[in-house]
């Protein structure tokens, strides 16, 4: 493995789908880090109006204990409060990515809303530095279920990318071949920033 190839791990509210593939990704020993994209921290509420909203910056621990302290056992048994519980082992707080100055090599988002908004966001930020980074998608619902296959295809696209000898030329092929083992559609941008543009080439691969 190439230790020092940065991964990040993309999804909406950095709760779910993302904590469930920094967790592996982070047992199989890669350099990754997870973030959020919304402008808010949305969990599951008593109902689908009434959602449970926080800013990014509130802890896993914050959370979990107003949950605990709203309704504990709906919380514990809709897989809520495990969920933070496990989040709050690996980083204290949801980050977003549009907070962050680390650069990354491959970005892996899990929506396509997400993979807009991580190429939005660097398209309005430049960097004074010519880098090129990889942001790559494949969807994963929002559940628990799809989480733990997400953080698999994660893990697997993850692995296929650091045994790549030549990653820039190699990554379409790369990704087709994902792309049909797993059956899963992917987007795939690849980006280079110079000082106040982003030049990038989008490429939706089909089955």
């Amino acid at each position: 493995m190439e230790p020092s190839l940065r991964f990040a791990v993309v999804c909406s509210s950095n709760m779910n789908r993302s904590m469930e593939a920094h967790a592996r990704l982070k047992k199989k020993g890669f350099n990754v880090r997870s973030f959020g994209t919304g402008d808010k921290i949305k969990l599951p509420g008593p109902s689908l109006n009434q959602p449970n909203v926080y800013e990014f910056g509130t802890s896993y621990e914050e959370i979990h204990s107003d949950l605990a302290r709203k309704d504990k056992t709906m919380y514990k048994q809709n897989g809520i409060l495990h969920m933070l519980d496990r989040n709050r082992m690996i980083k204290e707080r949801p980050e977003r990515l549009q907070d962050c100055k680390e650069k990354f090599d491959v970005i892996i988002t899990a929506e396509e809303r997400v993979y807009d908004q991580v190429i939005d966001h660097f398209s309005n930020n430049g960097n004074k530095e010519d880098v090129m980074v990889h942001v790559i998608n494949i969807d994963i619902q929002d559940n628990q279920e799809e989480a733990t296959i997400g953080a698999f295809l994660f893990h697997e696209l993850a692995q296929q990318i650091v045994l790549s000898n030549d990653l820039d030329n190699e990554m379409d092929e790369l990704l087709q071949d994902i792309e049909i083992k797993c059956n899963r559609s992917i987007l795939h941008s690849y980006a280079v920033y110079y000082s106040s543009s982003l030049v990038y080439s989008k490429l939706s691969l089909s089955m």
